[in-house]
């Protein structure tokens, strides 16, 4: 008898595993959200503690909108699409075996997919319209321009702030009716409502109205966005020029209106066919409208500019060149620069600065490019402190005079604490850098260091004496993050700054401002403790109920948190504003959009040899403006921002998305307005246009034979020459002003080009120094167009100039022998004495370890004459028959270095003929040893080095009684 066992009953689930599962889940999703709130609390507390809120909730709010907007707008007709054709399927179709089993896999997921497939395109568009919150927002508070474009007559705030929206919305709306197009097809398809066999496509009527419904609007989309391209001609590049040319108007822009209007015939005969039922006519008309787009797109453009407009390109062109000249200068700020024509002077005579000698007392021969090494030799007292790499420039009233400074800050270098930067010292400790140095831009010591207006620790030098806060707590080089305060009368933990040797004597502090968020609950230090992934924000017994932590602290990035649509200089600058020391941040409101612009990339635009290229989100613009001028306090970090340029109508929009975040400039104070300064930034991208556009008729234009370009840097062929600020005077000027200047020289492809100087442009950037009040010459820029018939060395050709001189060369050799090293310095420019004039001064430094750049000789050009000379004040003298005439920084000074000196020994015992015979020998040497080298004959170079040598080693054997070994005297 055979008897079956009963199967084994199903092993009933595991009750306790389902409730651990889903409990996990459930801790996982809630650790994941608590991360997510801590990051979106601790942004609002550091928004809320420096009074911009409204900037914060303006995003999250706006977001959230468009992600909402967004989701809907994609998932309703997606969700509708499919439901309509699964509804409206044939019930009773007979369906292909393969269908069937498409269907039997289908089915069981058919639920799940008509909700899924949805919420996922949801989700994507959602956020897709998110990331274009700012473009639906400018386009709801754009502002009228009051300035129309000259090919529609439409204000030119449609182009900056609705045109952008309009083509997001036609690229949204476009991309939904395509997936809802497709996703019909797919389930009429599966469900029957279209077959396909036998040669033969059927529709049902259902999917077949669905259908050409959809492909109707999707026709109605693309017509929109053809009559949208014509305006967008306006702001793409066109051949030469951006905008269109006479194509463009006659040709491009026509056709895209026969097109547009074509595609709204092509949808209605789709319309016509969900009733009709013939889908032969919206076919045939489809396919005519793609060869409608071909000719009319491409091939008609084609032929109008290869037999019409090349033959006779100026005549029919000119009128869109003037258009292109007159807006690129609008946009870009340079339609009022001030030209005056050029005759320069190339004759040095004796007196010929007299009347310049305002300007010459101002020109900086500490280069804060060099000096930086030197300044920290002398002013870092503690290798834990730091300055910044160049130095900055700035002007103080000293005395009752305008005074030219190079100045910077002494901030931390955790880093260099070694064993010694544990999380304590680098957070509670060592919270803040201590005061400013600030040198005299045009004056030297006589051993060639700079002249300290302000140094030491504690400060001394009329900043001290106004007592100002020196105590840096935000600034370029500033920690990550520190924890400062506590309880009056607490024990002060802060290192303030050190006294005596080895820190024997330390005096310590306590943060008193409101700098940062508030850690003095156990809640803030778990939400900070887990933003920085510290746990000893929340354990350490040294954060008390009083503490802050202060981070974001560079006020670049503080700035740009608290205004996320200003695209910021690249070289903020520290400068003592009643009393405090303040970080100035000029921002730029850009754009791309604007008609008949060119365009640049602004990257490229402000790179140079002391600024490296830098990236940008927004990098090809075609508009830009100074219009927020920012302050950061560096001791407790809080942001101004003031509208400095309130006509802009990109700032004036912006303060409708972001209103009371601005203060009008007028409420700047008075020493501040003594400090602001015309950027730097904006001058580079001006100069960019200026090579170009510097032109002022369409005939110049066209032909294009007098394009400028910047120069290369001397000391760094590979780099531009980098603007500088001076306090000059140009020819059209009554008196000095505090400038920034560069210069051109002929473009050139292939470099080939004359080094000879083409232009000189200055632009006035002393704003005033009342309350409420701009100076009328701010922002003027004046340009010396050089005669072409004088014949002015450029940049390039003075430097090469000063390097082949054999007079010049030999005192370099001389002054580079041993452990020294000779680094030439800043190529200035000056408008002086009918002329222009080149200064270059000249430092020595040693090539060990310890770096002390010092000044020890000034280059001066004027025309084809050089001199090169201990200072400045002997150098022009030398160059204008003996006396120019001028005042400098360095006239009273004796240098320590006349050892040095190429016409006089130091030893008083030494005749000075043998000491000129020594020097003659040693430059003869020189020549002979270059000859040598130069024609390739090794043994004559052995020889004529050997005989330099011997040279050399005579002139310091007749100096040594006196000054000893002068070659270690550069280190």
């Amino acid at each position: 008898m055979t008897t079956t066992s009963a199967p084994n009953q199903a092993t009933p689930p595991n009750r306790s595993r389902r409730i651990i599962s889903i409990s996990l889940a459930i801790i996982a999703a809630l650790v994941v959200a608590f991360f997510v709130f801590a990051n979106l609390y601790a942004d609002w507390m550091w928004f809320a503690q420096l009074g911009f809120t409204t900037v914060l909730t303006t995003q999250w709010v706006a977001r959230a909108v468009m992600f909402v907007v967004g989701f809907l707008a994609m998932a309703v007709p997606v969700w509708a699409a499919i439901q309509l054709a699964y509804r409206l399927r044939p019930v009773y179709a007979r369906l292909s075996s393969q269908l069937d089993r498409y269907q039997e896999v289908v089915e069981p997921l058919r639920r799940l997919a008509m909700w899924g497939i949805p919420i996922f395109f949801g989700f994507f568009a959602g956020f897709a319209a998110s990331a274009q919150w700012e473009t639906t927002w400018l386009w709801a508070n754009g502002v009228q321009t009051a300035v129309t474009d000259p090919q529609f007559g439409l204000d030119t705030g449609f182009y900056m702030f609705a045109m952008p929206f309009y083509a997001a919305v036609l690229g949204f709306a476009s991309a939904v009716a395509l997936v809802s197009l497709l996703l019909t097809a797919v389930v009429s398809y599966l469900y029957g409502s279209v077959r396909v066999g036998q040669r033969e496509l059927r529709i049902s009527k259902a999917a077949r109205i669905q259908l050409a419904v959809l492909a109707g609007l999707y026709l109605l989309l693309q017509a929109a966005s053809l009559w949208l391209d014509r305006y967008r001609t306006l702001v793409q590049p066109d051949d030469r020029i951006t905008g269109p040319g006479y194509v463009g108007a006659n040709a491009v822009i026509p056709g895209q209106t026969i097109l547009a209007i074509a595609a709204v015939i092509v949808a209605l005969a789709f319309f016509v066919t969900a009733f009709m039922g013939r889908w032969r006519y919206p076919l045939i008309a489809t396919a005519l409208l793609v060869v409608s787009a071909i000719v009319v797109g491409a091939a008609i453009p084609w032929a109008v500019n290869t037999f019409q407009v090349r033959p006779n390109q100026l005549s029919l062109e000119s009128q869109y060149y003037q258009r292109n000249l007159d807006n690129t200068k609008a946009a870009y700020g340079i339609d009022k620069v001030e030209k005056e024509n050029f005759e320069a002077a190339t004759q040095a005579q004796a007196g010929q600065l007299r009347n310049d000698a305002a300007s010459t007392a101002q020109l900086r021969i500490m280069d804060p490019a060099i000096i930086g090494p030197t300044v920290r030799q002398l002013e870092q007292y503690r290798s834990y402190y730091q300055f910044a790499e160049p130095l900055d420039v700035d002007r103080y009233q000293i005395n009752g005079q305008s005074q030219d400074a190079v100045v910077s800050l002494r901030e931390l270098n955790t880093s260099q604490l070694g064993d010694a930067n544990t999380w304590q010292n680098s957070t509670l400790v060592y919270t803040h850098g201590y005061g400013m140095v600030a040198a005299a831009g045009n004056e030297r010591t006589a051993d060639g260091d700079p002249v300290f207006l302000e140094r030491a620790i504690p400060g001394t030098g009329f900043l001290t004496d106004l007592n100002y806060e020196p105590r840096v707590y935000f600034g370029e080089q500033s920690p990550p993050y520190s924890i400062v305060g506590g309880p009056e009368g607490g024990e002060d933990i802060e290192l303030d700054y050190p006294l005596g040797a080895d820190g024997g004597t330390e005096t310590r502090t306590t943060f008193r401002g409101d700098g940062g968020p508030s850690v003095g609950n156990v809640f803030n230090r778990l939400i900070y403790a887990l933003k920085f992934q510290s746990e000893q924000i929340l354990f350490s017994d040294y954060v008390n109920q009083d503490s802050q932590i202060l981070y974001d602290r560079n006020p670049k990035e503080r700035v740009q948190k608290v205004a996320p649509y200003l695209t910021l200089d690249s070289d903020p600058y520290p400068t003592v504003v009643d009393g405090r020391i303040k970080w100035v941040v000029d921002g730029y409101t850009t754009s791309a959009n604007y008609p008949y612009s060119t365009g640049v990339s602004l990257s490229r635009a402000i790179a140079d040899s002391n600024n490296p290229q830098p990236t940008y989100a927004l990098d090809d613009i075609n508009y830009i403006r100074n219009s927020v001028k920012a302050t950061v306090d560096a001791y407790d970090g809080s942001v101004s921002l003031y509208a400095w340029d309130d006509q802009d109508p990109v700032l004036q929009t912006w303060q409708k998305i972001y209103p009371s975040t601005l203060k009008p400039w007028s409420e700047m104070s008075a020493d501040l307005m003594s400090h602001v300064r015309y950027p730097t930034d904006l001058m580079k991208v001006q100069r960019s246009m200026l090579g170009v556009y510097h032109v002022d008729d369409a005939r110049s234009f066209f032909q294009q034979d007098n394009r400028w370009a910047t120069p290369n840097d001397p000391q760094n062929a590979n780099e531009l020459q980098p603007p500088y600020y001076l306090t000059m005077k140009m020819p059209s000027q009554d008196a000095p002003s505090y400038s920034m200047f560069t210069s051109f020289i002929p473009a050139s492809q292939g470099g080939q080009a004359r080094n000879v100087l083409t232009g000189y442009l200055a632009v006035d950037s002393n704003a005033g120094d009342a309350q409420g009040t701009k100076r009328d010459d701010y922002g003027r820029l004046r340009m010396l167009v050089i005669d072409a018939a004088t014949t002015v060395p450029g940049p390039g050709q003075v430097q090469n100039t000063f390097d082949s001189d054999t007079n010049v060369s030999s005192q370099i050799n001389i002054l580079q022998q041993g452990q020294s090293q000779v680094l030439n310095g800043n190529l200035l420019t000056l408008p002086v004495g009918g002329g222009l004039l080149y200064v270059q001064p000249v430092f020595v430094q040693s090539s060990g370890d310890t770096k002390l750049p010092q000044l020890r000789r000034v280059l001066v050009a004027f025309g084809d004459k050089i001199a090169f000379e201990n200072t400045l004040s002997e150098a022009l003298d030398t160059l204008f028959g003996g006396d120019s005439g001028a005042d400098t920084g360095d006239e009273s000074v004796t240098p320590t270095d006349q050892g040095e000196n190429p016409t006089t020994p130091t030893n008083p015992s030494v005749p000075a003929g043998d000491y000129a015979a020594a020097l003659q020998e040693a430059r003869d040497a020189l020549n002979a040893r270059q000859q040598a080298l130069t024609s390739g004959d090794l043994a004559a170079f052995a020889t004529q080095d050997a005989r330099l040598t011997a040279a050399v080693q005579r002139l310091l054997e007749l100096e040594a009684p006196s000054t000893g070994s002068t070659q270690n005297q550069g280190g």
